[in-house]
C-alpha cells in the first residue's frame, strides 16, 4: 500500500492557501511539507497538526493506494 495526499492538495486550493502558508499556520517543518509533496509518509503529529490548522479531520487528507501485485 501507498499513501497519497491529493485531498490535502484539494483542501489547500478550496481555502486559496498555499504551501508556504501551510507550514507557517500548522507550525511543521520545510521537510515534513517535502515528503507531503511526494507522498512520502510522515509522522501522525504533523498531520494532526495540519488537520487543525486547516479545520479538518486526519483522515480528509490522504488516502491509501492499495499496489497490485502481478
Amino acid at each position: 500500500m501507498r499513501i497519497q495526499y491529493n485531498k490535502l492538495w484539494k483542501i489547500l486550493i478550496d481555502k486559496n492557501m498555499n504551501k508556504v502558508q501551510l507550514k507557517k499556520e500548522a507550525g511543521v517543518s520545510s521537510n515534513s511539507i517535502a515528503k507531503l509533496s511526494k507522498n512520502e509518509t510522515v509522522r501522525m503529529d504533523v498531520l494532526m497538526k495540519i488537520a487543525t490548522a486547516l479545520d479538518c479531520k486526519v483522515e480528509d487528507l490522504f488516502e491509501t493506494i492499495r499496489e497490485n501485485k502481478n
